[in-house]
């Protein structure tokens, strides 16, 4: 799979690492604490100094990008991640990077910009990209819906992804609606149902066959 998948792979890594280069042409101008977390509230809570927001957090998501791929080259049914899924899973790590580095060096700037609404609406067409993903898996161990039931049972797995592509992109756009509300808590409770309503779907399908 990492032959396979090389070229992309460097190219998702180069992503990755190319904040650095936009931290290194600020460097002087950025402070040398720099805000890298924020609370429910939207507000910063935790703070980086200007090193570990410049290398630390591109280096880390790189690492994780080939962790994840290590960890897909290992899975058993492997044959099936290829294709789609997989390429979704491979720009994951690149987008985070290329968001998470921008809104930091944006704030650290200066620049005025909603924390909450930003990330509660990159996280909504998160939803709906890869709810449109979700019914192209076929059964593995890495990517999608990963419980006995759907594992264990091919049938229980495409209709669960079909059923839960669906959900997903729904609960994108509700929480792209909701971000109006600039709450996270509202965000978090809206994750946590629509991730679990296709494993309670699988579920009773489940129970159904049996």
């Amino acid at each position: 799979m990492i032959r396979k998948n090389l070229k992309t792979m460097i190219i998702t890594s180069i992503v990755i690492i190319l904040p650095i280069i936009a931290g290194l042409i600020f460097w002087n101008e950025l402070p040398d604490k720099i805000a890298t977390h924020w609370g429910a509230d939207g507000k910063a809570n935790g703070w980086s100094s200007k090193p570990f927001a410049v290398f630390g957090i591109p280096v880390f998501l790189l690492v994780m990008h080939w962790v994840c791929l290590m960890v897909s080259s290992l899975d058993p049914k492997k044959q099936n991640i290829d294709g789609k899924p997989l390429n979704l899973v491979l720009w994951i790590c690149p987008v985070i990077s290329l968001f998470i580095n921008t809104l930091v060096y944006c704030l650290s700037l200066g620049v005025v910009v909603d924390v909450s609404l930003i990330c509660i609406l990159f996280f909504g067409v998160g939803f709906i990209i890869i709810g449109n993903f979700l019914p192209k898996c076929r059964p593995n161990y890495s990517v999608g819906i990963k419980v006995s039931w759907t594992l264990n049972n091919e049938d229980n797995w495409r209709m669960t992804h079909r059923f839960a592509g669906k959900v997903w992109v729904l609960g994108g756009i509700v929480i792209i609606a909701s971000a109006v509300f600039k709450s996270f808590v509202l965000f978090f409770i809206e994750v946590l149902i629509f991730t679990l309503i296709p494993i309670i779907y699988s579920y009773i399908y489940h129970k159904r066959q049996k």
